[in-house]
């Protein structure tokens, strides 16, 4: 998701600004459905969100490193409806209630992110926005189902003014790793950030196409 430089920071700041809290590793409970299902096969305890505290362990941006896209064009142009009617064979809702729901979620304006080092990169079509991040601690939150996440969390260390002060990571992955996807919150109060739970922005490698893409989400 070429102007004049005034108007494209100002266009920039009002679109990379999404309000949200914490404190680094500490508990917050939240009252929300984001134990969103990814289909049949993720079946670990971790990662649909039972853990123990002890097993939570600070991590690096260098999980995340690399050349990402968003996900949402392809639920925008129909690629991941398989995966839509996969869903709805098992859970409680049709595959067009589970995209309307995942319309919500995926849904974004930044269509490529690019981490190099403590680089981050967000992409709006051709226009690009950089920081510089630093870890800043991770938060537990205790989801309405019970189940739980880890949202890992950087500060903006330096960069672009427009570029947002923090950026939490949540990959139902709680220590260690390399990510092979994530979803990721982004905007300039840390505490508030954590109150996000219905928009989830959905990363994937940049090299997948669409259809690889699916058959990696039906695949887990």
């Amino acid at each position: 998701m070429r102007k004049m430089i005034g108007m494209l920071s100002y266009a920039l700041a009002a679109s990379l600004a999404l309000g949200i809290t914490g404190t680094a590793s500490a508990q917050t409970s939240v009252d929300n459905k984001h134990s969103h299902s990814h289909v049949a096969g993720e079946k670990s305890p971790i990662y649909n969100g039972y853990f123990d505290d002890a097993q939570v362990k600070a991590r690096p941006l260098s999980d995340w490193e690399g050349d990402w896209q968003s996900v949402y064009p392809y639920l925008v142009d129909g690629t991941l409806d398989p995966v839509m009617a996969e869903k709805a064979e098992h859970g409680d809702k049709s595959a067009q209630e589970y995209r309307a729901y995942y319309d919500i979620g995926y849904k974004t304006d930044v269509d490529r992110i690019l981490i190099e080092g403590q680089k981050v990169t967000f992409f709006r079509g051709q226009v690009a926005v950089s920081g510089e991040y630093e870890m800043d601690g991770h938060e537990i939150l205790t989801y309405k189902k019970g189940n739980r996440g880890v949202r890992f969390i950087f500060r903006k260390a330096a960069g672009d003014d427009v570029a947002p002060r923090f950026i939490q990571f949540s990959d139902h992955i709680v220590a260690p790793e390399k990510a092979g996807h994530y979803h990721l919150y982004w905007g300039d109060d840390r505490a508030e950030l954590l109150k996000e739970v219905t928009n989830w922005p959905t990363y994937y490698p940049a090299k997948l196409d669409g259809k690889q893409i699916a058959e990696e989400m039906l695949a887990h």
